[in-house]
């Protein structure tokens, strides 16, 4: 079963909020409906700027954990790396493929394998 991390903001370069999930197009309705209150509904990071798919969860979350240390600077270069104009890619989900492939010399390279 797959999972995904993914990325919502407000607008390009603004608040950035990462999360994981293993319904991508059903927990980005949540988001966007307000379904639970949290730091997207106060902020407004509605739109889906960035994801990307793993192979479980497990693996989602340990990269989620990753993720959450990085720079901002970093996660601007990984949303604009994917989509440079930051739109909303909710209704894109399913075209777009973007799996995420660890480092040759990483622990978790079979499990991707």
């Amino acid at each position: 079963m797959s999972a995904f991390v993914y990325m919502l903001s407000e607008k390009p370069r603004g608040v950035i909020y990462t999360g994981v999930t293993a319904d991508l197009t059903g927990r980005i309705w949540e988001h966007k409906n307000e379904v639970h209150e949290g730091f997207t509904s106060r902020y407004k990071a509605k739109n889906l700027v960035w994801f990307e798919t793993h192979p479980n969860i497990v693996l989602a979350i340990q990269r989620e954990k990753s993720l959450k240390r990085y720079l901002r600077e970093w996660k601007i270069a990984l949303i604009e790396g994917l989509n440079p104009t930051w739109l909303d890619l909710y209704e894109r989900v399913d075209e777009i493929e973007n799996v995420y492939k660890p480092n040759k010399n990483t622990r978790m390279w079979n499990d991707y394998n």
